[in-house]
């Protein structure tokens, strides 16, 4: 196993975990695509683990080119 492949699964676990702790709305309904907002304004806290998780997703599609071509 090469690097990529360490970075691919460390992304991938670390992905999971932020994509389950950002939170969408307050049931189970919004989490499913229930949610009546429409407008959202991502503040504080929510927009950083937001932008960790947009910043995590690029990492994870270059450690898989990267794997594939090396």
């Amino acid at each position: 196993m090469n690097i990529f492949n360490y970075i691919t699964i460390v992304t991938t676990l670390l992905l999971c975990l932020l994509i389950l702790v950002q939170t969408r709305g307050a049931s189970l309904g919004a989490g499913l695509g229930g949610g009546g907002e429409v407008n959202t304004v991502r503040r504080g806290s929510d927009k950083t683990l937001h932008q960790i998780t947009v910043a995590l997703v690029l990492v994870f599609a270059l450690s898989l080119v990267f794997g594939i071509i090396s």
